[in-house]
C-alpha cells in the first residue's frame, strides 16, 4: 500500500518575477561595490543589511558630487533619518561580484527626500534589488522635525533634481 503525499506548492521560477527595465536607470548616479566577505552570510551570498549600507554609502556620494558633505549639515544642525525603507530582492549577489549601486533623488516635498535606487550588474545586464527610501530634515539640538531645509541644502538638492529621470 502507497501512501500519497500532498503535493507542496510549487513557487513560480525566477524569470517569472517582475523587474523593471535596467534602461530606467541609466542617467542615474553610480556607486561601484566589489562584494567582500563582510558583506556576506556563511554561503557567500550577499546578507539582506549590506544592501542598505550600500544605498546609505550612494546616497552620500551622490549627495557629495553635488557638493553636500554630510559633516556640513550636521554642522547645520540638520541630520537626515530615514522615515521609511522598502526593497526588492530580485538576484542574489555573491562573494567577489562587481556591481553598481545606482539611485536618484526621487521627489523632495516639504522636508521629505525621496530617493530610489537599482543595484546592477556593472554590464548592465542583471538587475538584483531595487528600492526607494524617505529621508526628513531633522533639527538635531531639539530632536524636531524641521519646517523647511537649510537654504544652501536646498539649493544644492536642486542640482540633482534636475538630472533626467
Amino acid at each position: 500500500m502507497s501512501e500519497k503525499k500532498p503535493s507542496q506548492p510549487q513557487l513560480p521560477p525566477i524569470s517569472a518575477i517582475d523587474t523593471p527595465s535596467l534602461r530606467a536607470y541609466e542617467s542615474w548616479f553610480e556607486y561601484p561595490i566589489r562584494v567582500q566577505p563582510h558583506h556576506t552570510d556563511y554561503a557567500g551570498i550577499v546578507w539582506h543589511g549590506s544592501y542598505i549600507a550600500w544605498m546609505e554609502e550612494a546616497r552620500i556620494e551622490c549627495l557629495r558630487s553635488i557638493g553636500i558633505e554630510f559633516a556640513d549639515l550636521v554642522a547645520l544642525g540638520c541630520d537626515l533619518p530615514v522615515v521609511e525603507l522598502s526593497i526588492q530582492y530580485h538576484r542574489s549577489v555573491q562573494l567577489g561580484m562587481a556591481v553598481v549601486v545606482k539611485t536618484r533623488m526621487a521627489e523632495v516635498t516639504g522636508v521629505r527626500i525621496n530617493w530610489d535606487y537599482a543595484i546592477a550588474s556593472i554590464d548592465g545586464q542583471e538587475l538584483y534589488v531595487t528600492g526607494k527610501v524617505t529621508l526628513v530634515a531633522l533639527d538635531r539640538e531639539r530632536g524636531k522635525i524641521m519646517r523647511q531645509l537649510p537654504a544652501t541644502f536646498k539649493d544644492a538638492l536642486a542640482k540633482v533634481s534636475v538630472l533626467p529621470k
